[in-house]
């Protein structure tokens, strides 16, 4: 079946592209072989004056390159006759005799968003899922179809540098302000106004001939002129993008830089040299390691997003009980409502029922500020959450998530309490971070409905969700559960219980190594710099601080209890939890906060805690980053071996989209497999000789250090 369907209209070709058996629109070779002959067709066919080009998709217009040619690409060379070739393509759109009108329904996305600016016209409409984004640096790649070199011509230098160098979406209304696009329609009309505007261009002799419907304001266009067109206004524009990428990414993401250079080389100056640099720096990025691991990461996430979609075919969950009004209870409350999931709170008292409802409206009016849902979609779903004190409104509901304070005493008793009011077959969901499973499930009539969703904080923005299940688990039950998941938006992995489930068991021997190294007397920003220079958004102590040092700690004790010496907390971490200080959410922890919860430094007065008091010693960044992270990644080998994971992609997925796990090291599996599994061992053997037990090594690592083995194939 061909991708793309012509209809013409008198003169205007209307065109289809619906690429078949697939859910988005991408350029596979198949369907740029097909684009060629379309162009060839409107170039040579004098009774056709202008097209429009359209999606057969619902909710994407063309989401860009095909990723897995991109992963296919063995060279640098490869990659840069791959983006010659998009350059190609792309300037033939811009030349063509018939000038193209795109009219753009739903996401347009890398080579989509290049296709659409080598087109004369672009027309997007309102519709929820319509946004224009350049996401290429995501995987570690640059625009590589002449997107670099249109895309600031098009908007302005600094609109431009800001989709690129970091792949932000951008909206409609946004897009018609900066001249992305030229005028913004409702779904309903797309196609008769596209037509109108393609004839209408046909008529005013081809590109760039019809006023724009809504033109950027004066105030930006002046902005514009005084530092996009002149030397010493793009000079401080280049100067303060790349300290802010550096800032950002800390030189870990060579594509970023690559994009900065490739804009540089054609903005202002010569369009063949822009485009040159473009090709070349698409080759270099492509085959760098970064752009492999992030791609993995990518392919990882959605083969997980499959395997939730293909887990069994349970009843739609259209209604969920939230037990717990706090921090969590209402981020997964303000999720659900966003996918129109009716949600009944329930706490212990009126105000704690209001303090939530006020969180999750909280969530929903910043979606409203950022114009990414309307005045009525918000009305309407805050409308979808209601509270209560009692059980009233659950006998209805299939599936109730426990989000109360992390005790087995209090969850045993809501879970117990809850089942009563629930109707047969309902389903218990415990959002707990550590405690098993197994242990809340005692207090139920029937274990086998009961499963651990394990959201992370904080919930609209963490991506990951652990369902955990137990040996009694219902398999119906794992399926609703990983449905629902998939539904809030979030990647799902399933792991097996035990105390800490997955990430905040691999978490926890990388933030009590943090804590010995204070005990031995290193400084507080000297490890959480050193880590976060190995690529973690922010470094173990910080992170303790942010999640509350009074939290960290109970949970490193059932960790502890759990799998003894090895999970120790720190001296350093017990003292300052009973010197009653809880992190940011008291104004004092490691560091001291603003009024408004900024990070203010190191509290000076927090050395006199700790074991060696005010006197502090140097431990070398290697150290401190060899010890953290052994720590980490042997502990998700010893998951893996004792079957808590069901493959290496799970923990890698895990571990990025959970805990922070660098992201450009492509998670702790992909990373034993980059440094090798016997130098893993080796390092531990080296660290285990000073500091037994806390790195013997996982026997599975053992055994494939003996066998030269990988988790991955090369």
């Amino acid at each position: 079946m061909p991708a793309l369907s012509v209809e013409v209209r008198d003169d205007i070709a209307v065109v289809t592209f619906d690429l078949p058996d697939a859910s988005v629109n991408t350029f596979t070779r198949a369907a740029r072989e097909e684009f060629t002959a379309l162009l060839e067709r409107l170039e040579r066919d004098a009774s056709l004056h202008a097209a429009v080009l359209l999606s057969g998709k619902p909710e994407v217009w063309i989401a860009g390159a095909d990723v897995e040619e991109l992963a296919a690409l063995s060279t640098a060379g490869d990659a840069e006759r791959l983006s010659r070739q998009g350059h190609e393509l792309m300037d033939r759109v811009e030349r063509l005799r018939t000038p193209i009108v795109a009219a753009i329904n739903g996401a347009c996305m890398g080579g989509g968003l290049e296709l659409a600016l080598a087109c004369a016209y672009r027309v997007a409409t309102e519709h929820p899922k319509t946004v224009l984004a350049a996401p290429e640096v995501q995987l570690g790649l640059i625009p590589g179809a002449g997107g670099t070199q249109r895309l600031p011509k098009t908007i302005g230098l600094r609109a431009a540098l800001d989709m690129i160098l970091t792949g932000k979406s951008v909206r409609p209304r946004r897009a018609l302000q900066t001249g992305l696009v030229d005028e913004v329609v409702h779904p309903a009309i797309l196609r008769d106004i596209a037509v109108t505007r393609a004839r209408e261009l046909a008529a005013a002799g081809g590109r760039n001939r019809l006023p724009r419907r809504n033109p950027s304001t004066s105030r930006g266009a002046a902005q514009r002129l005084l530092l996009d067109d002149n030397p010493i206004g793009r000079a401080v524009v280049f100067r303060q993008a790349r300290e802010q990428t550096l800032a950002r990414t800390h030189g870990h993401y060579p594509a970023p830089l690559a994009a900065l250079e490739a804009v540089r080389a054609g903005y202002g100056g010569s369009g063949d040299r822009g485009f040159e640099t473009e090709a070349r720096l698409f080759g270099t990025v492509a085959a760098s390691d970064v752009a492999k691991q992030l791609i993995f990461l990518f392919f990882a996430s959605n083969a997980l997003k499959k395997d939730a979609e293909g887990s069994g075919r349970p009843a739609p969950v259209d209604k969920i009980g939230i037990l717990g009004t706090g921090f969590m209870g209402a981020g997964i409350a303000a999720i659900a409502a966003q996918r129109g999931i009716v949600v009944r709170f329930k706490d212990t008292d009126h105000g704690r029922v209001l303090k939530g409802l006020a969180a999750v409206r909280d969530v929903l009016r910043e979606r409203l500020a950022k114009r990414q849902i309307t005045r009525q979609e918000f009305e309407d779903q805050m409308s979808l959450v209601s509270g209560t004190t009692e059980y009233t409104g659950f006998a209805n509901v299939p599936l109730v998530i426990e989000a109360v304070f992390e005790d087995l005493t209090v969850k045993r008793q809501v879970v117990a309490e809850v089942e009563a009011a629930l109707p047969p077959g309902a389903i218990v969901a415990s959002n707990t971070s550590t405690i098993p499973i197994t242990r809340i499930a005692e207090a139920s009539r029937t274990p086998a409905h009961v499963i651990g969703m394990h959201f992370f904080s904080p919930v609209p923005k963490m991506p990951l969700l652990e369902v955990i299940v137990t040996a009694q688990t219902d398999p119906q039950v794992t399926a609703a559960a990983v449905a629902l998941g998939a539904r809030l938006g979030k990647t799902v992995i399933i792991v097996h219980d035990s105390p800490g489930f997955y990430a905040n068991r691999i978490l926890a021997p990388y933030i009590n190594e943090a804590g010995k190294m204070l005990d031995e007397g290193a400084a507080i920003d000297a490890v959480d710099r050193a880590l976060v220079a190995f690529g973690f958004p922010v470094g173990p102590i910080t992170l303790v601080d942010e999640v509350g040092i009074d939290v960290a700690g109970k949970s490193g004790h059932i960790l502890a209890d759990a799998f003894g010496a090895r999970m120790a907390p720190s001296v350093s971490l017990q003292r300052v939890i009973a010197a009653g200080r809880f992190g940011r959410k008291g104004r004092k922890g490691f560091y001291l906060y603003s009024d408004a919860g900024k990070k203010q430094g190191v509290d000076p007065t927090i050395y006199a805690l700790l074991p060696t008091g005010a006197q502090r010693s140097t431990i070398g960044d290697d150290e401190i980053q060899r010890r953290a992270v052994l720590a980490m990644v042997n502990e998700a080998v010893r998951c893996l071996e004792e079957g808590v994971l069901r493959a290496p992609r799970d923990g890698d997925v895990g571990a990025v989209f959970g805990i922070g796990f660098p992201p450009f090291r492509g998670g702790p599996f992909r990373y034993i497999d980059a440094v090798g599994a016997a130098t893993v061992v080796r390092q531990l053997e080296g660290l285990n000789d000073r500091f037994p037990p806390r790195f013997q090594p996982a026997d599975l690592l053992l055994d494939m250090a003996r066998k030269d083995g990988r988790f991955y194939p090369k």
